[in-house]
């Protein structure tokens, strides 16, 4: 039995029916040549063979002091067949109809009294792919590290026919799944309790809010939330995003950041919900140097963005956009080292600022939407013999963040997954289009 991290103990706290705290990634594979029909039976049944598993994938909370959120414990008999599991999509099969049974699957609750953790292998698709749907607690990993984890099961070879499993990797490659969040974790437990880390990180926040122009808007995504989710995912081609980079001279994630903002704001207009003021983005950004390969410490913060939604020009946008993220990483060289760490860990947690939701109709959010660029994989990806096609990350919207935009990359894509409160954000699919229709502006504009 091990005592909780406080950083950790927050998504158990928070976790309710109407806020599952887990992350979540929806892979589409395409089988190898030559395969049967069968593949992806052959491929669970490859999985439910891997019964080494590591310590991680084995706990689950434990009631200590009469508290389920103080302490892990891990259990001796894991049934795999549980929490590795077959579906299929109905016929006729259509990729809509996927990314509505993952809706489905990120909705629910993990079950406490077993190791936080879930992986559906999904057949049925009428063009012949599969998908790897998975799920983990945010207790146990953060997004980053969980895309990153996913990534390791995959190989640049597509002549390996051996299927890597999450839950149990070579040594050396686990300890790098661990990454920054692990050491974070560790660092803010052995030094500072829960109540130190929230003000360090409501301190560091409002440093940040000090370069912007206004306070966040209270728009329609910042609502109490209900618990089931709908997810759309769609992938653009990077040299397209790369060729607006190039033009303007910015960075791809201001560029990202650009198209998300040109979208949110076609979004809020069509329903006549646009604030006068800009909205404002949690980024969370490595703020290592390029030429900085070294692996310990800590150098990851969440940097607050100006989207500039209050302008029409894209252009206009994307200069404030770049501009505010230039500012929001010059505040991290004022912050003192807690609050760099608290910041770290905490910089997908903006339930640690809002951990009374009953206030949230009467107060100013502190950000209206997180917006995530995990980088990836830059060539073809294989898991046992089937090339990785897209990997969509699923991430979670939190009571007064009803919708999340999570991407990476994956190959010459950009794959994103925005997962949004089915209740509170109408017509998800339509932010798909509108991000389309930004891109192209930008890219009229910038040509």
């Amino acid at each position: 039995m091990e005592f909780i991290a406080p950083v950790d103990a927050v998504f158990l706290l928070a976790e309710s029916r109407e806020q599952p705290m887990h992350v979540g990634s929806l892979q589409l594979f395409e089988p190898p040549e030559g395969a049967g029909d069968d593949f992806a039976a052959q491929v669970h049944d490859v999985l439910l063979r891997n019964t080494d598993i590591d310590p991680t994938f084995r706990k689950h909370p434990a009631t200590i002091f009469g508290s389920p959120q103080m302490a892990w414990t891990r259990a001796e008999h894991v049934e795999l067949d549980y929490h590795v599991r077959r579906l299929a999509v109905p016929g006729p099969g259509r990729m809509d109809q996927l990314v509505e049974l993952a809706s489905g699957l990120h909705s629910s609750l993990l079950d406490r009294h077993r190791p936080l953790w879930e992986f559906h292998l999904i057949e049925g698709l009428a063009d012949g792919r599969f998908a790897l749907y998975s799920k983990m607690h945010h207790a146990l990993i953060d997004g980053v590290s969980a895309q990153r984890l996913l990534r390791r099961t995959l190989t640049s070879d597509p002549s390996a026919a051996s299927a890597r499993v999450p839950w149990h990797l070579p040594r050396g490659r686990r300890r790098a799944a661990a990454g920054a969040g692990g050491t974070a974790r560790n660092l803010i437990s052995a030094a500072t309790s829960g109540a130190s880390v929230l003000r360090a990180a409501r301190t560091a926040l409002t440093r940040q809010q000090l370069t912007l122009p206004f306070a966040a808007p209270r728009t329609m995504f910042n609502v109490p939330i209900g618990g089931a989710r709908r997810a759309v995912v769609r992938s653009w081609p990077l040299e397209r995003l790369q060729q607006v980079k190039k033009a303007t001279g910015s960075t791809l994630n201001d560029v990202v950041l650009a198209m998300s903002a040109g979208a949110l704001r076609r979004y809020l207009i069509e329903r006549s919900a646009l604030p006068d003021k800009p909205l404002i983005a949690m980024v969370p950004m490595s703020l290592r140097a390029e030429d900085d390969d070294a692996t310990d410490g800590v150098k990851v913060g969440a940097v607050l963005c100006n989207l500039g939604t209050d302008l029409a020009d894209p252009v206009d946008r994307l200069r404030v956009v770049a501009a505010s993220m230039r500012d929001g990483k010059e505040v991290y060289r004022t912050l003192s080292c807690n609050q760099t760490m608290a910041l770290s860990a905490l910089m997908l947690s903006p339930l640690a600022l809002n951990l009374a939701p009953a206030l949230i109709p009467y107060t100013n959010p502190t950000f209206n939407i997180v917006i995530s660029n995990v980088p990836g994989p830059r060539e073809p990806m294989y898991w046992n013999g089937a090339r990785l096609d897209a990997s969509y990350p699923l991430s979670i919207p939190f009571d007064g963040q009803a919708v999340n935009i999570t991407l990476t990359s994956n190959a010459g894509n950009l794959d994103f997954g925005v997962v949004g409160c089915r209740r509170s954000v109408p017509q998800l699919p339509r932010l798909l289009d509108q991000l389309e229709e930004s891109l192209a502006e930008l890219e009229r504009a910038t040509a």
